[in-house]
């Protein structure tokens, strides 16, 4: 029989697409899911896209964030949680999958109320809040690094990885030679920082006469400024690219791609799955710093360069491409170090923890 299970994170797309990933293999194995979620996260249009029910509930953040938004999350979060304890009891929720961010507060605590068993997913080598705050009790917590362990009870950790989309797993090799493409992505919100940094770059690209080809998504925000930007440039014939809020289909991107150039949350599970050569610019007000934290550990294994957030200029960005595109075999090692790092079975073993602590709470029951 089929179990009914709730799937808690959102707000970026970092947060969405892990549990999504999740819910698919469980709805795979027979189960029913639901998510939740709020009304201006990117889980909105994602989960119900992705052919998943959801459920919405009001909540900001309370981590480095200002008085005023702190004040009024407090002021939310007694009526988040008892709507989230009642969504579970009226669906029979049999465990709780988080992601981890302030979407997930309501459903951490209620699980936690309502003593049904939760399981965390912390992609990160430092916890973030509300995993930090539920640490002692979590049934299980999936981690991406062995540093993390620390922060949960004993045994009660696992090394499972980041849940990615079986089409990261599934890009081919990109062999060198042609036109150098080149993929930069601030994440589902887009960066400013790589952003300005791909506007300072184009001129030196097109003086450089290297034939390069640039996919930037660029966040919403900023998509039609860049647009515009992209439009009026005089560019030559060997510089070409194309501007866009969102991708769709990253694995399809990452595919074109020679090098990806990306903050450094959760994009490096799927550059990993990918074994996709990066240069990461770790965003530097994240909570804990844990940006900084996944770029160091990508840089130690050969698979990345990471380069600072202030360091982050056009000049900086045409220079690291010069050096990538005129290195070949380094390239085709910085794959290989990247594929190392993926965990391949990170989905199914994160349907199947869910499972398991499912059904002992179950059998005590």
């Amino acid at each position: 029989m089929g179990l009914h299970f709730l799937m808690a994170g959102g707000g970026t797309g970092g947060h969405v697409m892990p549990a999504l990933a999740v819910a698919r293999e469980l709805a795979a194995r027979g189960h029913a899911v639901t998510f939740l979620g709020t009304r201006t996260g990117m889980e909105a249009r994602l989960v119900p896209a992705a052919g998943f029910g959801i459920e919405w509930v009001q909540i900001g953040g309370l981590n480095a964030v200002g008085v005023v938004r702190k004040l009024r999350s407090l002021a939310q979060l007694p009526v988040a949680i008892g709507r989230a304890w009642r969504l579970m009891r009226r669906l029979r929720i049999a465990a709780v999958f988080s992601m981890g961010g302030y979407v997930a507060g309501p459903a951490v605590a209620a699980a936690i109320l309502a003593r049904i068993p939760l399981a965390v997913m912390e992609p990160n080598a430092t916890p973030g809040f509300t995993n930090r705050v539920a640490a002692r009790w979590v049934r299980k917590a999936l981690l991406s690094f062995e540093e993390t362990a620390r922060w949960f009870p004993a045994g009660r950790a696992e090394m499972t990885g980041r849940p990615v989309r079986a089409e990261f797993f599934a890009v081919p090799e990109k062999a060198p030679g042609g036109v150098f493409t080149v993929l930069i992505t601030g994440a589902s919100q887009g960066s400013r920082t790589l952003n300005r940094a791909a506007r300072e770059s184009w001129p030196l690209l097109a003086a450089s006469g290297a034939r390069v080809h640039l996919i930037m998504q660029t966040g919403r925000t900023q998509a039609e400024e860049m647009e515009k930007a992209w439009a009026a440039f005089a560019k030559p014939a060997t510089l070409t690219g194309e501007v866009t809020a969102f991708i769709d289909n990253m694995p399809g991107a990452y595919a074109r791609a020679d090098v990806v150039v990306s903050r450094s949350g959760g994009a490096v599970a799927e550059l990993a799955a990918a074994g996709k050569p990066s240069l990461l610019v770790p965003f530097p007000f994240a909570a804990d710093d844990h940006q900084t934290r996944n770029a160091e550990a990508m840089a130690r294994a050969g698979a990345a360069v990471m380069v600072s957030d202030g360091e982050m200029t056009g000049a900086r960005l045409e220079e690291e491409l010069r050096r990538f595109a005129s290195e070949p075999e380094r390239l085709r090692e910085m794959s290989a170090a990247a594929r190392r790092l993926a965990r391949p079975e990170a989905t199914r073993r994160a349907a199947a923890i869910l499972e398991e602590i499912a059904q002992e709470s179950l059998r005590k029951d």
